[in-house]
C-alpha cells in the first residue's frame, strides 16, 4: 500500500528576501521612533482628544486603573472612594464628549460657543464660565475709521506724585519686557463716542492699552525694577501684511525674539490686553476706591505651560492677600479658535494679563497698574533673595 504525503517546498531566496525586509522595517521603525522622541514637545505629533481625556483624569482614577491589575494600590484609595464604571470613560475617549460637561458637546454645535472652552485654573471672586475673557477682532469699519479720543481727560488723570528712591534696584538692567500684541485695544472712557453698546468698537491707534503699559513701567521703575515697553505697532504691521486679526501673535513674536536677543537681562515677559467684558465683571471696589480687575491667561498649548501657570498662580495668591478681589484668577486657553501659545514658549516667566474691560477709565486702570507693580515687585525681590542665597 502506497502512502501519499504532502510535500512543502520552501524557496530559500524568498525567505531571505522577506527576512531582510522585516529587518529593514524594524530599523526604520526604530529610527522614526528615535526622531519623534527627540523632537521638542511643541513639534511632536499628538492626539488632542487623548490628551484632553488623560488631562481630565484625576489621581484617584489612575489609582483605580492600577488597582485593577495590582490590588495593593487599593490600600491607598480614599476611604470614601465610590465604585465607578469604565463605560463613561470609554465613551469620553471615543467621542471627546464629557457627560459631566455640556460644553464639550455644545461647543461643536453652537457658533462662538468655543470661547467657553478655556479652563479655569484658579477662580477669583465672581469668576465662572459665564464671564470668561472675551477677545474678538474689531469690525473692519472700526479698523478703517480713526476715532477721536479724549486725550485731555487721560492727561488730567495722570498721577504726578513723587515717590522716594527704592531701597533695592536692578540698576541699568531692564529685567521686565512689556508689550501689547493687540495694541489698539482701547476703553470707551478714552474715546469720544456716543454708542458704547458694542465692545468690539473700542479700538484706537493711540489712546489704547499701551497707556496702561507705560503706567505699569513707571510704577515698576519707582520700585527699583527696570522695565521697557515695546513701541512697535503690531496692528499696523498686521494691516500692512493684510493678515487677519488672529495672526497678531505671528507679528509680535519675531519682535519679542529680537528684543530677548538684544537684551539678555530680560527675565519676565508681560503681554497686556483689554478684556471685552463690561463694567460689572471687570471692576472691584477696594477700600472705597474702584480698580480695574485683572486676569491671567496661560497658553495651554505651549511647552512652558506648567511654569507659566505656577507663576500666575503665585501672583494671584499675592493679590488675594494684598488686594482681595482684584485678580479674577488664572485661566488656560487652548484648542481650536485660539492661539494657545501667546509667545509664552519664549520664556518660563511669560504672562498675558487682561487689564480691565471696555468700560474702565484711566483712573481705575492706573490704580490697578500701581497695585500690579506693588505685588510684582514683592514677588520679584523675594525671588531674587531666594536665588542669591542658593
Amino acid at each position: 500500500m502506497k502512502r501519499q504525503g504532502v510535500v512543502v517546498t520552501i524557496n530559500g531566496t524568498s525567505l531571505i528576501k522577506y527576512s531582510f525586509l522585516l529587518f529593514v522595517g524594524l530599523i526604520v521603525v526604530f529610527i522614526l521612533t528615535g526622531m519623534l522622541t527627540s523632537l521638542k514637545p511643541e513639534y511632536r505629533p499628538s492626539s488632542d482628544s487623548i490628551h484632553e481625556f488623560s488631562s481630565g483624569l484625576n489621581g484617584e482614577t489612575f489609582l483605580k486603573l492600577l488597582s485593577m491589575e495590582n490590588h495593593y494600590f487599593q490600600q491607598v484609595l480614599p476611604s470614601d472612594s465610590t465604585d465607578w464604571k469604565l463605560s463613561p470613560i470609554f465613551f469620553q475617549l471615543a467621542t471627546s464628549v464629557n457627560p459631566d460637561d455640556p460644553r464639550s458637546l455644545l461647543g461643536r454645535e453652537l457658533p462662538g460657543f468655543s470661547i467657553f472652552d478655556s479652563k479655569i485654573v484658579v477662580a477669583g471672586e465672581g469668576t465662572d464660565y459665564t464671564n470668561m475673557p472675551i477677545e474678538s477682532a474689531p469690525p473692519t469699519e472700526v479698523l478703517l475709521e480713526e476715532r477721536e479720543a479724549s486725550i485731555e481727560n487721560l492727561q488730567a488723570s495722570e498721577d504726578t506724585k513723587k515717590a522716594p528712591p527704592p531701597e533695592m534696584t536692578t540698576g541699568n538692567r531692564k529685567v521686565v519686557y512689556i508689550y501689547n500684541t493687540h495694541n489698539t485695544e482701547s476703553y470707551f472712557p478714552f474715546l469720544k463716542v456716543e454708542d458704547k453698546s458694542d465692545p468690539d468698537t473700542a479700538f484706537h491707534s493711540t489712546a489704547n492699552v499701551t497707556l496702561v503699559s507705560n503706567k505699569l513701567k513707571d510704577e515698576l521703575e519707582e520700585r527699583g525694577i527696570g522695565a521697557q515697553v515695546e513701541k512697535e505697532n503690531f496692528q499696523s504691521i498686521l494691516k500692512e501684511k493684510a493678515w487677519d486679526y488672529g495672526r497678531s501673535y505671528s507679528v509680535s513674536r519675531p519682535v519679542i525674539q529680537d528684543a530677548i536677543g538684544q537684551n539678555r537681562e530680560i527675565q519676565y515677559l508681560i503681554d497686556i490686553h483689554r478684556d471685552g467684558l463690561r463694567y460689572e465683571d471687570t471692576t472691584v471696589t477696594i477700600n472705597g476706591k474702584s480698580y480695574a480687575k485683572i486676569m491671567f491667561v496661560v497658553g495651554g498649548n505651549n511647552p512652558n505651560v506648567d511654569k507659566n501657570t505656577e507663576l500666575a498662580k503665585e501672583l494671584h495668591e499675592l493679590f488675594q492677600q494684598k488686594y482681595p478681589g482684584l485678580s479674577r484668577g488664572v485661566i488656560a486657553k487652548k484648542g481650536e479658535g485660539v492661539n494657545g501659545v501667546y509667545n509664552q514658549d519664549l520664556s518660563e516667566n511669560a504672562m498675558l494679563i487682561e487689564f480691565g474691560g471696555v468700560d474702565n477709565n484711566m483712573e481705575e486702570l492706573s490704580r490697578t497698574a500701581e497695585a500690579v507693580a506693588e505685588v510684582f515687585s514683592e514677588y520679584y525681590w523675594q525671588a531674587e533673595k531666594v536665588n542669591s542665597s542658593q
